[in-house]
């Protein structure tokens, strides 16, 4: 355990995946942890792992879609924990299904906590950091909020939402001239326990798409960014897939569409036959207690880089200044020995 001044993170969809990978590195760098789920099973496993290193954790189940269920669990973990320095939004579901197979009942849920548990979390947050003028609230995204693939339109459409709430807010808070930090983290594919949980309506297993990274990469980079200066970066891209998705996005938009037309489909299902009537997630807490883990250990890699895209956009307009000028500069050399030599004249 470490020796610094414990301080007080709240962790939304922390029973299991990325959420609980991201707690369990809270506590054993010494932090309280707030721990907010539906699943109860998960949720004390998460905590006893946390207490099993010497971390204190306390867990409230509730369902981000509940903008009330989150702020009462808020005001909970305060009054128990102390004042809330971080708030980590993780909690999601999705479907997988074409856009035509999905209920609007459907789209609705999915709406509720992959966007609005975003927006329920954040502005519990708010409430209790802006009187303190201080904190840090972390909202965990995908490439998929820059680039949308196949078969999960409602799950890309409410990380885009996200990434647009943020955006605005940001605004707002630098108006304010307030200290409060903002940061999303856009992630790669995960090994998680969602392909087994996710509602779906495909053939096939669900899968990721490749290449996947292991979710203590991602807990690990969570930590770094709370850690950072006050101003810290308002986003980090992990992996180089997430890189590739986003740039290629801003540069050849209808390249992707046709890649991902032919080849998104079939990469996100295994070769495997789907259990179409296993429970799913959408409306109740996964069963069981998977861990952070799914089952693509064989598959997944414990390596990946953060890119700081505001770094990343600076390199590019150097290189694009550097460019600018250098094409000056031998346009110029190209049109002043044609401009020195004077114009010819002509005796009437």
């Amino acid at each position: 355990m470490t020796s610094e001044v414990r301080k007080v993170v709240v962790v939304t969809g922390a029973s299991a995946g990325v959420g609980r990978a991201t707690a369990v590195a809270f506590g054993r760098r010494g932090w309280e942890v707030g721990l907010i789920a539906r699943g109860q099973e998960g949720l004390e496993d998460t905590k006893r792992e946390i207490e099993s290193f010497g971390g204190r954790a306390i867990w409230i189940q509730a369902d981000v879609a509940n903008a009330k269920a989150v702020m009462d669990a808020a005001m909970q973990i305060e009054g128990q924990l102390g004042p809330i320095e971080v708030w980590v939004n993780n909690a999601m579901v999705t479907i997988y299904a074409r856009v035509v197979e999905i209920t609007p009942e459907e789209y609705l849920r999915v709406t509720e906590v992959t966007y609005l548990g975003q927006v329920h979390g954040t502005l519990a947050a708010l409430k209790l950091m802006r009187a303190r003028n201080c904190g840090a609230v972390i909202s965990v995204g995908s490439a998929l909020a820059y680039r949308s693939i196949p078969l999960q339109a409602p799950y890309c459409a409410a990380k885009a939402a996200t990434r647009a709430f943020m955006d605005s807010l940001r605004s707002e808070l630098l108006n304010e001239h307030s200290a409060i930090r903002l940061t999303m983290v856009q992630l790669p594919a995960v090994n998680t326990p969602q392909f087994d949980w996710a509602r779906s309506r495909l053939p096939r297993r669900l899968a990721p798409l490749p290449p996947i990274v292991q979710p203590e990469v991602i807990a690990h980079i969570a930590h770094i960014i709370v850690r950072a200066a006050v101003k810290g970066p308002r986003e980090y891209w992990i992996g180089y897939s997430t890189l590739k998705a986003i740039i290629g996005q801003m540069l050849v938009p209808a390249v992707g569409d046709r890649i991902l037309a032919v080849e998104g489909p079939s990469d996100e299902m295994t070769s495997q036959a789907a259990d179409l009537t296993r429970p799913d997630n959408l409306y109740e807490a996964g069963r069981g207690n998977p861990g952070a883990h799914g089952r693509f250990d064989g598959r997944s890699t414990d390596d990946a880089i953060a890119f700081n895209p505001t770094l990343l956009r600076g390199i590019a307009g150097t290189i694009v200044c550097i460019g600018l000028i250098g094409a000056t500069w031998l346009a110029v050399k190209a049109i002043l020995p044609l401009g020195s030599h004077p114009s010819p004249h002509f005796s009437p």
